[in-house]
């Protein structure tokens, strides 16, 4: 940053996604998500500084040079839903010549009247419509660029698709279809006969709830919970407290925000980041919190476990 500063927007971030799972990121605006997947693709700013590692297979994505992220894993072997769709279609072109482009270069179709049948079922797929194929990007609303960019998503049936806010700008029926059809996704052999795993980051708890098998949840750069999704949105639940309390913030649950405002990431405390927020910190949270699936002095223990 400007003057020497320095801001580790991702610490410690330690989780897996297999063949076949889904696993929601979740957490507040700025807490790191999308840098997290920024730094998957090797899309980071030129002044930002990555370390350790992140397995695709036997590729280790933060190593990668840009030859062979361009060539071998954007779009082949990771699928992106962008987080702002309209600033990554080209402006100048139709939606159905940027599908059609994607398809003749993600599969091996050939012909034109292939090529169009083929970006006409990849936007089918993520119900865009087809009387807008023929649209450039600024003729379309925010939730059919969104619906645009999740058909060029899933044109190459990547074994990882990383779907960065995926229902932004849809009304409820849409989101609901959308994640069904990246669940389908997910669900559905590749070319390996196994499934295809989707790192789904999104601020739509219902979404999350509705075709997650994990969930994890971030806060000021951290993982601070990783659960079981069934578990996690219904009992015991979450066991974090700032878990718990996006959960009661919720229309349909409690309707109570969690209280505060998150730390800044380049002044973060030496201790729990949560603790000024929460209710159950004592002294013992001035130290960082253990590591593991709860990063949490205090965490909520349910009641069987008690007895």
């Amino acid at each position: 940053m400007p003057g020497g500063r320095r801001v580790a927007a991702v610490t410690d971030a330690r989780f897996d996604v297999a063949p076949g799972e889904c696993l929601a990121l979740i957490g507040e605006s700025g807490c790191g998500k999308s840098v997290l997947a920024s730094a998957l693709l090797g899309l980071l700013p030129g002044n930002a500084q990555t370390a350790g590692s992140a397995l695709l297979g036997d590729l280790d994505l933060l190593t990668a040079d840009e030859r062979t992220l361009a060539r071998t894993v954007r779009g082949r072997l990771i699928g992106l839903v962008p987080q702002s769709p309209a600033a990554h279609l080209t402006p100048v072109r139709t939606v159905r010549s940027q599908l059609e482009e994607t398809v003749a270069a993600l599969t091996a179709t050939r012909g034109r009247a292939a090529l169009r049948a083929a970006a006409e079922a990849a936007a089918e797929r993520a119900a865009f419509p087809a009387d807008h194929l023929d649209r450039h990007p600024h003729e379309l609303s925010g939730g059919l660029a969104q619906r645009a960019a999740t058909a060029l998503a899933l044109v190459g049936d990547a074994p990882l698709l990383l779907a960065d806010e995926p229902t932004t700008g849809l009304d409820r029926d849409l989101v609901d279809r959308t994640a069904d059809e990246l669940r389908r996704h997910v669900d559905e052999p590749g070319e390996s006969g196994r499934g295809r795993a989707l790192l789904m980051i999104t601020h739509d708890l219902a979404a999350a709830e509705r075709i997650a098998d994990r969930v994890a949840v971030m806060y000021a750069g951290r993982i601070v919970e990783l659960a079981d999704a069934t578990a996690f949105f219904g009992s015991p639940g979450p066991r974090h407290p700032y878990s718990r309390g996006l959960l009661q913030a919720l229309p349909d649950r409690a309707f109570t925000p969690v209280p505060g405002m998150p730390p800044e990431l380049g002044d973060l405390p030496d201790g729990c980041a949560f603790a000024a927020r929460c209710d159950r910190a004592t002294g013992a949270c001035a130290a960082p919190p253990p590591s593991g699936t709860v990063a949490c002095h205090h965490p909520h223990v349910p009641e069987d476990v008690r007895a």
